[in-house]
């Protein structure tokens, strides 16, 4: 790795597949989890309400309808934590209609006095615990806060090298996107990134909110399409009909940016799914509520149903001994089909509770009152 990965590689490990800092808060009610995610239904003592329950929705939030879906893919060109296809039931939800965008989690902060993690240093322990046995201590003149920035190269790189395009940018947070020259003046109704598992659940303990399991994610990016490849559909996107905020061109040089955008989008500029949801595909990746097993579509029957599944007890990847990870949904607008092609309902992958980067954001999803 180059010197100039020097304070990441020390400070907190890059975990996500394709290219994917440091949780704390000035109000102490405001609980940052850490160990494995409870049920937020017990489905043996409470009924939910599949049909849209009666009176207005909650603001900016639209209902997903409860039922049965199919959950993962059997094509034999998807990733492996994808397959294989599974049934799955989840009750009926509210979804945040849009991902949380800069102006929501700028009225959190103002409210709450929050400080996200990539606004701190990182401890040598928090370091540690997510590296192997018997690593040496950080050097302390490296625990500074920050964060990750896409940096592409201009030229042809090894692919299976991610140093080549990200960047450790100290002064990197959500108000400084891209770094402690940027700003998010003009990007208030763009998406909040740089914020790790741990802020967003700040924020849904703040708004009311959860952030959603993958299996609800899933169902809702789905839009009531079973067995499609898109929320859309099965039509590959093109120039000319891009769809959604994703890369084009050759990741990670050349952005042709024929869906208007190099980086993020505000939200809502591209057409909603089959349930009113924008930006369920590219834009930015999604936190969910769920540790992430790579494993763990295979041990799941083809017949015998999961209802409301909250994920495995832990986090488990071969690749990543010894991380502790969420999962992330949606892809991105760095996903490019020469590279990772995630901006799927079916893709998913993994990052550390505290990590934040430039093209990771969320949305909240609430239930609906139990029908006793």
């Amino acid at each position: 790795m180059p010197d100039t990965f020097r304070p990441w590689s020390l400070a907190l490990p890059l975990v996500l597949l394709i290219a994917a800092c440091g949780g704390s808060t000035t109000q102490k009610s405001i609980p940052t989890a850490t160990e494995p995610a409870t049920a937020v239904v017990d489905t043996a003592k409470k009924v939910y309400p599949d049909a849209r329950p009666a009176g207005a929705a909650p603001e900016g939030m639209v209902w997903i309808p409860g039922g049965e879906f199919t959950m993962g893919t059997d094509d034999p060109n998807a990733y492996p934590e994808e397959r294989p296809a599974h049934p799955v039931r989840v009750h009926g939800y509210w979804m945040d209609m849009t991902e949380l965008t800069n102006r929501n989690f700028q009225v959190f902060v103002q409210a709450t006095g929050y400080i996200t993690d990539a606004e701190r240093a990182p401890t040598a322990k928090e370091i540690l615990d997510n590296m192997p046995p018997g690593t040496p201590p950080p050097d302390p003149a490296d625990l500074v806060a920050g964060s990750l920035v896409f940096a592409p190269p201009g030229h042809p790189v090894d692919l299976h090298d991610w140093s080549q395009w990200w960047r450790w940018v100290p002064g990197a947070d959500w108000r400084h996107p891209d770094g402690p020259d940027s700003n998010i003046l003009d990007r208030m109704d763009h998406p909040v990134v740089q914020v790790s598992w741990n802020d967003a659940q700040a924020y849904c303990t703040w708004a009311h909110k959860r952030l959603p399991t993958e299996a609800e994610w899933e169902r809702a990016a789905r839009g009531g399409l079973e067995g499609k490849k898109y929320d859309w559909g099965n039509e590959e996107p093109t120039d000319k009909d891009v769809r959604c905020n994703s890369w084009q061109g050759k990741f990670p040089m050349e952005n042709r940016a024929a869906d208007g955008y190099v980086g993020s989008a505000p939200v809502g500029s591209f057409a909603p799914n089959g349930y009113g949801l924008y930006d369920m595909a590219g834009n930015v990746w999604e936190w969910c509520q769920d540790w992430i097993d790579v494993t763990a579509y295979g041990l799941c029957g083809k017949d015998d149903v999961q209802h409301d599944p909250q994920g495995p007890s832990k986090s488990y990847d071969p690749q990543h001994p010894y991380e502790k990870r969420r999962a992330q949904r949606g892809g991105s607008f760095l996903c490019a089909d020469n590279y990772c092609g995630r901006y799927r309902p079916s893709a998913r992958q993994g990052s550390t509770e505290d990590t934040g980067m430039n093209h990771v954001g969320f949305r909240c999803v609430m239930d609906a009152a139990p029908v006793r």
